[in-house]
């Protein structure tokens, strides 16, 4: 597979202008928001799954 010529030189990914880091990116909480979402889930679903019922009769 090749790249039209349009992309090929012509588009960079960055300005390559390096900036510091004064904190965590947006994406990185969203993914720490998410993360423990789904554990909170998980947990949720298999300590209903497992608790002990009274069987019916």
């Amino acid at each position: 597979m090749t790249m039209p010529a349009s992309l090929n030189a012509t588009s960079t990914p960055h300005s390559g202008v390096v900036t510091p880091r004064t904190g965590p990116a947006l994406s990185d909480i969203a993914l720490f928001v998410l993360a423990a979402f789904g554990v909170f889930v998980v947990r949720r679903a298999l300590r209903k799954r497992f608790t002990k019922r009274p069987p019916k009769d």
